[in-house]
């Protein structure tokens, strides 16, 4: 047949594009028939079949796709292997087939050329990458094809080179930390990608930021087949990689992103962490991006932990820069972050200890972004798992340990402060994520507040720093005062920090920060530590502050003025609050009765529960003024919007009548007390009934002071009642009353 040779090939190329699939593929066989059949001839004609061909390698039927592939096979095998060019972008396209037959095709195909083209060592760059390619197809059986080829191509190519790898081959050692569930390929498969690693790189790294998604996730999928077997000769071509896997993790298709993370993890298993920690730190001190971080975080994982532990400090101090962990309020970035000491914790275990500072640095820096309650768990499972690895029983544990040093970390800049600083929202943690650690470091707390809490600061500061301290005031005894010492700290919280922010100034803002500080007071004065609840041991309060109150049998003040009941366990506290709150009030009752004229109702509210507690510690010690001032304010509550203020207004005022009857000043007091009287007989005729039985124990508690003049006021009114039962009953009141006193 060799001397029609030129005829055939004229049919064939009008054949291979014959309109009848079957047709094209019968020329198929009849090409590669030929080439098998006279191989020293056919190289003359083989080229004129490879333009038909590829013409036809994407025909929809997928056996005209099969058949061409097998086709070309042979006539560039027989023929001339220049066309390997031509065909190359063609079948790496097949690749892609949704046909698995297809695939399957060209692994064969590709495989063949491997072994037996003859001037496969040209092209073993081109064509490596097409064989590791199918290691990742999706059925079994072509993947196991590929791996055959592929091994039976690296034991060929040991045994003609056999003497330049004698070395190699007497004294390789496989590496001790070698990735779990892999499988190391053989010396000549290694030295065959090693070698032509600088060709296929940088075309690969291309693919991977490809337009085409498919093309992404294959090239990506290719590069970790790749490094796996390059294993330390990934070192040389360190720059390109980083570049790449940065922009390849910042993929939006996941399977991208899942296998570039894979192959990062392999530079930390082969590269020394010397040379790989040496190219990643540049790209901390500029502007991190998260894929920066994401590379880290993998390439500590890939890690052994003895050859990282030299290297633990670095990593604590460059990932604790403010320029890395505050870099960003972006919640990939932090999560990013939070995998990056994941890794370290598990890879460096006890080694972690060295740079446990830096790590709870970043890790309530982390904490301190608004985000997800999800983020904000891993990180308090993360840090459970640094106290783990440092044998201490809990977080708490930590921060006991490194309180101190975070609060110093965070309060150098506080003379500077604003709403946007983030350090606020990190103090926010430290002191509320802390527990009871926080009432140890009371003296760098207090500090903090005192400076920041200024009339003159920044408002929006300081509305937030006012919720964090009513927050850690709630749970008193848990955190703040978990050590018994917050009440030595009163006069300066109450004088220094809430006094100033309760004075009026113009503005929404304002008001917030002295609502924020209203409540703050009202939660100082009933937190456990100071509550004055009804119990146990009596205390003798003296008529003035006294400089030292003698301690008599039983825990007893003997200062015989007055007695309030108090649990034992609450007594001492609450002398302190009382203390404070004589030395204070001059300051602070004028602020809290203007807060009772606030626009908002919690405000209005805690400041009338304010007031009474006042009049109950040192309302004996008014003087005329105080007394009329304090009642004037109180009563204008009672027409309150909200039916709890005005429940608490006439709470307040029974106390007032209280403090009224023991005091020097009562005889002078007669006028505004027929006045309060009159109205409160107006308000006991309140639609409201529970106002209406409210006002009647005031009233009670009232009639002690002036009964008889009491006794006309309601006389006077009480055919104008629409309802007089309760004037009634408070005539009936005062009766018995006078009955009893004789």
């Amino acid at each position: 047949m060799a001397p029609y040779l030129g005829d055939i090939a004229r049919i064939l190329q009008a054949t291979l594009l014959d309109h009848y699939a079957e047709v094209r593929r019968e020329s198929c066989s009849c090409a590669a028939a030929c080439a098998r059949a006279m191989p020293e001839h056919f190289h003359l004609q083989s080229e004129s079949l490879i333009k038909p061909l590829m013409q036809t390698i994407s025909h929809q039927h997928y056996r005209v796709r099969v058949d061409v592939i097998q086709a070309t096979g042979a006539v560039i095998q027989f023929g001339n292997a220049k066309s390997v060019d031509d065909v190359l972008s063609h079948l790496a396209q097949r690749l892609f087939d949704e046909i698995p037959k297809v695939r399957h095709a060209v692994t064969t195909v590709i495989g063949e050329w491997l072994l037996h083209l003859r001037d496969r060592y040209s092209y073993f760059h081109k064509l490596i990458p097409l064989l590791l390619g199918s290691f990742t197809d999706e059925i079994p059986e072509n993947t196991k094809l590929a791996q055959t080829y592929w091994e039976k191509i690296g034991l060929q190519w040991e045994k003609e080179n056999e003497e330049d790898l004698k070395d190699k081959m007497d004294f390789s050692v496989s590496p001790s930390h070698y990735p779990k569930g892999e499988t190391r390929p053989g010396l000549g498969c290694r030295e065959l990608v090693s070698r032509n690693l600088s060709k296929i790189l940088p075309g690969l790294c291309h693919d991977i930021t490809d337009w085409v998604e498919s093309t992404r996730i294959k090239a990506s999928q290719l590069l970790y087949t790749l490094l796996l077997h390059a294993e330390d000769h990934i070192t040389q071509h360190m720059e390109l990689l980083l570049r790449t896997l940065y922009q390849a993790c910042s993929d939006e298709e996941s399977e991208v992103v899942k296998n570039s993370v894979q192959a990062a993890e392999l530079i930390g298993t082969f590269v020394s962490p010397k040379v790989s920690l040496k190219l990643i730190t540049p790209a901390f001190e500029q502007t991190p991006k998260a894929s920066c971080v994401m590379v880290l975080a993998a390439v500590i994982r890939g890690s052994p932990k003895e050859i990282l532990q030299p290297h633990v400090t670095q990593l604590g101090n460059t990932l604790s820069q403010a320029g890395v962990c505050q870099r960003s309020e972006e919640v990939f970035y932090m999560e990013q972050l939070l995998y990056c000491i994941q890794a370290l914790i598990e890879v460096c275990q006890e080694d972690c200890k060295e740079i446990s500072l830096q790590l709870m640095k970043v890790l309530v820096t982390i904490m301190a972004i608004p985000s997800s309650q999800d983020l904000k768990e891993k990180v308090e499972i993360t840090m459970s798992s640094l106290a783990e690895v440092r044998q201490l029983e809990s977080f708490h544990c930590l921060y006991k340990q490194h309180i101190m040093q975070l609060l110093e970390w965070v309060s150098v800049s506080c003379e500077g402060w604003t709403c946007y600083s983030p350090e606020v929202l990190q103090f926010e943690v430290i002191t509320t994520h802390s527990g009871p650690v926080i009432g140890e470091a009371l003296d760098d707390f207090v500090l903090v507040l005192k400076t920041c809490l200024q009339p003159n600061r920044d408002p929006q500061m300081r509305l937030k720093l006012f919720t964090v301290l009513s927050q850690l005031l709630q749970k008193a005894s848990e955190t703040i005062n978990s050590q018994g010492l917050f009440p030595s700290y009163l006069e300066t919280v109450i004088k220094d920090i809430l006094a100033p922010n309760l004075q009026w100034h113009a503005g929404r803002t304002a008001a917030a920060i002295r609502a924020t500080a209203v409540l703050c007071l009202w939660a100082l004065i009933h937190c456990e530590m100071l509550s004055p609840k009804e119990n146990k041991v009596e205390f003798r309060l003296p008529a003035q502050p006294s400089p030292a109150l003698p301690v008599g049998v039983g825990g007893h003040l003997l200062v015989p003025v007055r007695t309030l009941a108090l649990p034992c366990s609450k007594a001492p506290q609450f002398v302190w609050f009382f203390l404070n709150i004589l030395k204070v009030k001059d300051e602070l009752m004028p602020q809290v009765i203007a807060s009772l004229d606030e626009d908002s109702k919690i405000t209005r509210l805690m400041a009338c529960r304010i007031v009474d507690v006042f009049l109950k510690v040192c309302g004996r010690q008014f003087d005329v003024d105080k007394f009329k001032n304090t009642y004037t304010e109180v009563l204008k509550r009672l027409d309150d919007a909200s039916s709890d203020v005005r429940l608490a207004a006439a709470h307040t005022l029974a106390n007032w009548f209280k403090c009224l009857k023991d005091s020097d000043v009562k005889s002078s007091m007669e006028g505004h007390v027929e006045f309060l009287y009159q109205e409160l007989l107006v308000h006991l005729d309140d639609p409201d009934e529970n106002l209406q039985k409210a006002v009647l124990e005031v009233l009670k508690e009232g009639s002690i002071l002036y009964p008889d003049l009491l006794v006309r006021e309601i006389e006077g009114v009480v055919h104008k009642h629409q309802t007089p039962v309760y004037c009634n009953q408070l005539l009936h009141h005062i009766q018995s009353a006078k009955e009893s006193a004789l």
